[in-house]
């Protein structure tokens, strides 16, 4: 079978201009051009549109994906299972909110009892997401799929109380830091104060803590432009001044 511009963006529920666009940045290029000067798609490029826009719902940007699916060793059906996996993540997700929202409803119109931790369900999950799209690639690397899943379960179960208590710890290591960073001297008491506020905050994720981890984690804080700039954002040069301070009160700045 095959589809016209206009033909295949009605089906996809795509406009035509975005199918044009595609070919010009030659992410999706038709299998020809007609006599007509119509482009005309075919079988293969209707299943590499079903995976960009798989791509595209799970927050793939255009460059990424055209970097997945043109590389020589690009494998369909291994894609979809890691789509199927990751619209399942989003389900459940998705499914935990609703359960909120309706059990909300509930003690509202009828007065039935909702406790303090009930309320947040879903919103840590999406926090679990958010994490995993923008780092988790680097991070499983790094650390592998086992101490991930882990990690995530840890913050799953957190309750409210301690939620709050991680969230009033990260402002405080950015706090401490800024303060730090005026000594401009990374072994002192206040950023060793930091460090080890850092330290609190990592265990709070963390299913086991280990200086090692600590001190690679602070390396990829350097090393990863995103990392970087999110560190920066505020004073350059505050995350290689993390990196330091945590290689110090980790013991490990004598191997790196």
């Amino acid at each position: 079978m095959e589809y016209t511009v206009q033909k295949l963006a009605q089906m996809a529920g795509v406009s035509s201009r975005t199918l044009r666009y595609y070919d010009e940045i030659e992410l999706l290029k038709p299998a020809r051009i007609n006599s007509s000067g119509y482009r005309i798609y075919g079988q293969k490029e209707v299943d590499r549109l079903q995976q960009i826009l798989f791509y595209r719902e799970l927050g793939v940007s255009l460059d990424k994906i055209k970097t997945i699916i043109t590389t020589p060793t690009f494998d369909e059906l291994k894609a979809l299972r890691e789509h199927r996996e990751k619209l399942l993540e989003k389900k459940e997700q998705l499914d935990l909110l609703i359960a909120n929202v309706d059990k909300t409803i509930a003690s509202k119109e009828r007065s039935i009892p909702m406790n303090d931790k009930e309320k947040f369900e879903g919103f840590k999950q999406k926090m679990i997401e958010d994490n995993e799209k923008k780092y988790g690639k680097e991070i499983r690397e790094k650390y592998g799929d086992e101490i991930v899943a882990k990690s995530n379960n840890k913050l799953k179960n957190i309750t409210q109380e301690e939620y709050d208590q991680v969230t009033n710890l990260a402002d405080e290591v950015m706090q401490t830091l800024h303060a730090a960073m005026q000594t401009n001297d990374p072994s002192g008491e206040i950023a060793q104060k930091a460090a080890d506020l850092h330290r609190q905050w990592l265990s709070f994720y963390w299913d086991r803590y280990s200086k090692e981890a600590h001190a690679g984690l602070a390396q990829m804080y350097v090393d990863d432009e995103r990392f970087k700039a999110y560190y920066d954002k505020q004073q350059p040069g505050t995350a290689e001044f993390l990196r330091d301070a945590i290689l110090i009160y980790t013991g490990m700045h004598n191997e790196n």
